[in-house]
């Protein structure tokens, strides 16, 4: 029987994040959520089970509103710099079983580009 695209994107998910908890060797995960209108990136420590960092395009004032590159890339480099004020600069990035493509694409060059190591 054939999966639905639902199931498939969330056998895809779990599947990425299975292969990255193998690789990650205790590095914190920056886990990224997209949807129709906005995007959001959190550093989460799963040993702990505990959100380190966040940002979001919905977060008023930081002019990243939107569902563009643009936005995507002001939360990458918000994120980054958050993290590095909590002392975070290694992690394995988490795209959630998106694409490398467009707005995760510009998200994690963003961070690469403020000084997150993955």
């Amino acid at each position: 029987m054939a999966l639905s695209l639902q199931q498939q994107a969330k056998r895809r998910t779990e599947r990425n994040r299975r292969r990255l908890k193998a690789v990650a060797n205790g590095r914190l995960r920056l886990s990224v959520y997209r949807s129709d209108k906005n995007i959001s990136a959190q550093i989460i420590d799963d040993a702990n089970g505990v959100t380190v960092v966040a940002a979001s395009s919905l977060e008023g004032g930081k002019g990243a509103s939107g569902s563009n590159v643009e936005a995507a890339a002001k939360i990458g480099k918000l994120v980054a710099e958050r993290a590095i004020e909590k002392g975070v600069t290694d992690v394995v990035f988490d795209r959630g079983g998106y694409i490398y493509h467009g707005r995760v694409k510009a998200l994690a060059d963003a961070a690469r580009e403020a000084g997150l190591n993955f």
